[in-house]
């Protein structure tokens, strides 16, 4: 079975009267899993189609244009996850000035009721929807016979009394809490990009890197992590550092990988980095000699980490 990927609300026939799973979906940690899970369990029950509607860009990036590192995973990745789940369908809706303006009672009528024809609707409870986010799971629960469909509202899922959220990894993300994020992904926190041409200053000290931007995703802690690459069809371990370079002066934030294994050239080649755990902070070091030496002892502690 191939997932169908719509960027509109515009459905086959075989995919309207379904079973579909509404947010922003960002990172699909275990909270995500826990409603994507529920819901396909009710549409194997009664028979009936699943899919995930979810939003691009994510909608507090398209209001705050000054957000810029937001993402724990991009679309690509998010669409690719979803592939692993069997899902029949995911819809992709275009989130600009004019589906913005939508009041709520319009997204139900329009998008749910006559796009779709949505049976079975699963939310999130903190589930915010329509102009100005007025919108809420007692908006769905009053439309409900109207436009006959039956809103479900998935308990959140909670580990050692904290809710797991997207916001809530975001954070620890930003404070280098690796192992704890992996966990509430259940699987490893990983970046993908092409890789850029770099000042060749980690070759000339015997240790080459892979360099990549960091474009919308949320910044992790800065310095450096043991990590796993995923590039040229292969999967190696490696170190990376995040960070500015002060040993270099360096002015703008940079993924920097160097991967145990791998010698060959990876300008513009798409490669993902998997985060395994951080190792420690950034600091400036008096000389490259300096550098050098940190760098074998990183080195040596990451490959000692699974």
């Amino acid at each position: 079975m191939v997932m169908k990927i719509y960027n509109n609300a515009n459905l086959d026939d075989k995919h309207l009267n379904s079973v579909i799973a509404i947010g922003n979906f960002d990172g699909l940690h275990l909270g995500h899993q826990k409603v994507i899970n529920e819901a396909k369990q009710k549409a194997k029950k009664l028979k009936l189609a699943f899919g995930l509607m979810t939003f691009e860009p994510v909608p507090v990036m398209f209001f705050k244009k000054d957000t810029k590192n937001h993402r724990i995973n991009s679309l690509n990745q998010k669409k690719n996850q979803l592939k692993n789940w069997k899902l029949d369908f995911i819809i992709i809706i275009k989130f600009n000035k004019k589906f913005s303006s939508l009041t709520a009672e319009e997204f139900i009528k329009k998008i749910i009721y006559e796009k779709t024809r949505c049976r079975y609707l699963y939310v999130s409870k903190n589930f915010k929807f329509g102009f100005k986010r007025k919108g809420n799971i007692q908006t769905l629960k009053r439309f409900e016979k109207k436009f006959n469909y039956k809103n479900i509202i998935t308990k959140p899922l909670k580990k050692n009394n904290k809710t797991i959220s997207s916001t809530f990894i975001r954070k620890k993300i930003r404070e280098g809490k690796i192992e704890l994020v992996n966990k509430l992904l259940n699987r490893k926190w990983c970046v993908e990009g092409r890789v850029i041409k770099g000042k060749k200053r980690g070759r000339k000290i015997g240790f080459p890197t892979c360099n990549l931007k960091l474009n919308s995703y949320v910044i992790p802690k800065l310095g450096v992590y043991a990590v796993n690459i995923k590039a040229a069809n292969q999967t190696k371990n490696g170190i990376a550092n995040i960070g500015y370079r002060p040993t270099f002066k360096g002015q703008s934030l940079l993924l920097e990988t160097n991967i145990f294994g791998i010698n060959k050239n990876l300008y513009n080649k798409l490669i993902s980095i998997s985060f395994k755990k951080f190792i420690r902070p950034e600091k400036k070091f008096k000389n490259f000699e300096y550098l050098k030496k940190q760098i074998k002892l990183d080195i040596k502690q990451a490959k000692l980490i699974n």
